[in-house]
């Protein structure tokens, strides 16, 4: 009895941590023949106020390298989900896909990502 009372609670309380992290939704590109691109990023997430909200976005390329950052200077409590604009990414020529990550000020980066594939018109 007690330890499936344990286990109840154990997965109420990661349900409720993983609950909260941030969220990419969406992500569009237009980019140039010389693929410096502009990114347009929706995010969910329950932000609170200043000491809990996703504060920033990232791009990466599938092996891990940070290619341009998002920041983002406030809470977006009213505004769900948001979508908010990056210009002037250049992007490698060789690659066909990107990794978009969410980061907020209490769980740091998501486990969710999103992977934006670039098609023959970006």
């Amino acid at each position: 009895m007690i330890k499936k009372l344990l286990l109840i609670i154990s997965i109420t309380f990661v349900s409720t941590i993983l609950a909260n992290e941030v969220k990419v939704v969406n992500v569009s590109a237009k980019c140039s023949v010389d693929k410096i691109c502009t990114f347009n990023v929706t995010l969910e997430h329950e932000d609170t106020g200043w000491k809990h909200y996703a504060n920033k976005w990232e791009i990466y390329t599938p092996k891990g390298k940070l290619l341009a950052t998002r920041t983002l200077y406030h809470p977006h409590v009213k505004e769900q989900p948001f979508t908010r604009s990056l210009s002037g990414v250049k992007i490698p020529k060789e690659l066909d896909k990107v990794i978009v990550k969410g980061h907020d000020l209490v769980h740091g980066y998501s486990d969710n990502i999103f992977v934006y594939e670039f098609n023959k018109k970006d």
